[in-house]
């Protein structure tokens, strides 16, 4: 079967097997040489691409919910969304989550997400009590920040290469409205941009949507959104209507100036709604309400360009990025630009304290040359980019960028994992 991720690039012939039960995963481990566990395929490059795949969509069952003190222990293959459902109208949210909810809990925790209060919360795994993995010898381990602790860190943002994550044990977030209060701010620039987020650096979330296209005195512009959690008002699911792009679009009508077009408009109308009163699902999960969103970039598909940089340098990085990326005419109506705290003990974990810019492109003939031009700048400021976005770093920008990958190679081979755990990324990265 042709698989692709949510990026739909590249494209992968795999061996697709959806065990009901944990007794036809074994069976399916015994017989693959190599294999890939894959959630709800909303990676966006090739993490999650392989020759052959595990669904553990069918993998999610619900095992038990502490509803008087929010843990909840499930298998790997439930749907955020699916979780949400259940937890919300207890008085229970995600403490942390991404920005979408179409994501399995292991995929989440694989990827070792991160959401608009990484400042405040960190990531999804510092959520996690305890994992039980499933390894390469068939066994099955717990573990956790302190039990088989090297697993844990290697497993958590290790991308589903250390073994085939079954069960997930983790701690909510307690709340008493499904309701958001939103400020908005219009910047006038880059540096004004980071001004506002280091001036409200205790409000709970804060993200910006970035011009991209913006250049001169306005370079790096921005809507600049902060959250807090209401303490009155009720617990109710979203009743939005989903809309469903019926078709992969052509691949014309994403350009720049239609891009430049949205861009102005959205800016001069956007922090007009200064104060707004949210549900959660259309503050965390603004795109969720379009299904398949992902075909506006056309057949070719797009790259989600995601990196983070450190706040030393953030400025005349994020500077020099963005000036790149105005000059080459290339339009991104999704630019995001999200604060960081500090670096947790995983082994492949994405964010470390600074700012992370993400940043949607069509794919056309030219665009990986502006990528790697990019990833210069990335490395000469200290940064990274983000793995569960990925589609086409080098494997010299991943060693330069993530130090600790000979420590997570190491643990993978203790746990008999090298050989057996593989990706389509993982083998252009060199971490076979």
């Amino acid at each position: 079967m042709l698989m692709h991720s949510w990026g739909r690039y590249p494209l992968q012939e795999a061996i697709i097997h959806t065990p009901g039960e944990r007794s036809d995963l074994m069976i399916h481990m015994k017989d693959s040489s190599t294999l890939l566990a894959r959630g709800m395929g909303r990676s966006y490059g090739d993490s999650a691409l392989a020759t052959q795949l595990i669904d553990t969509r069918r993998l999610n069952m619900l095992i038990d919910f502490d509803e008087a003190n929010g843990f909840v222990c499930c298998e790997s293959g439930l749907c955020l969304a699916e979780l949400l459902t259940v937890v919300v109208l207890k008085g229970w949210f995600l403490p942390v989550t991404p920005g979408t909810k179409f994501v399995s809990v292991g995929g989440a925790v694989a990827s070792d997400v991160h959401g608009k209060n990484h400042h405040k919360q960190g990531c999804f795994s510092e959520h996690v009590i305890s994992l039980d993995v499933l390894l390469a010898d068939g066994s099955i381990l717990t573990c956790s920040a302190l039990q088989n602790a090297d697993l844990f860190h290697a497993t958590c943002g290790g991308m589903g290469l250390t073994g085939i994550i079954l069960t997930v044990r983790l701690q909510l977030h307690a709340i008493f409205s499904t309701d958001i209060a939103q400020m908005a701010y219009q910047t006038k620039g880059l540096q004004h941009t980071l001004e506002l987020f280091e001036q409200h650096a205790q409000a709970m979330y804060s993200v910006a949507w970035i011009d991209c296209l913006a250049s001169g005195r306005e370079l790096g512009r921005a809507v600049l959104m902060l959250g807090e959690t209401i303490v009155h008002g009720v617990l109710e699911l979203s009743n939005r209507a989903q809309i469903t792009l019926p078709c992969i679009l052509p691949d014309r009508l994403l350009n720049h100036y239609t891009v430049k077009a949205f861009n102005t408009l959205y800016y001069h109308t956007a922090a007009r709604r200064i104060q707004q009163r949210l549900h959660y699902d259309a503050f965390f999960y603004p795109l969720d309400r379009i299904q398949y969103w992902n075909r506006l970039y056309g057949k070719r598909g797009f790259c989600q360009y995601q990196c983070v940089l450190p706040h030393a340098g953030a400025l005349s990085g994020l500077n020099e990025l963005l000036k790149k990326i105005a000059a080459s005419g290339r339009a991104s109506f999704l630019a995001v630009l999200k604060s960081l705290g500090p670096q947790n003990k995983n082994f492949l974990s994405f964010p470390f304290a600074g700012h992370t810019l993400a940043l949607d492109f069509q794919i056309d003939d030219g665009l990986f040359a502006l990528l790697d031009e990019l990833d210069a700048i990335v490395l000469a400021f200290g940064g990274r980019l983000y793995l569960s976005k990925d589609a086409r770093m080098s494997t010299d920008t991943f060693r330069r960028s993530y130090p600790n990958w000979q420590a997570f190679q190491q643990v993978r081979a203790h746990y008999g994992a090298l050989g057996k755990f593989r990706s389509n990324q993982s083998q252009r990265l060199g971490l076979d």
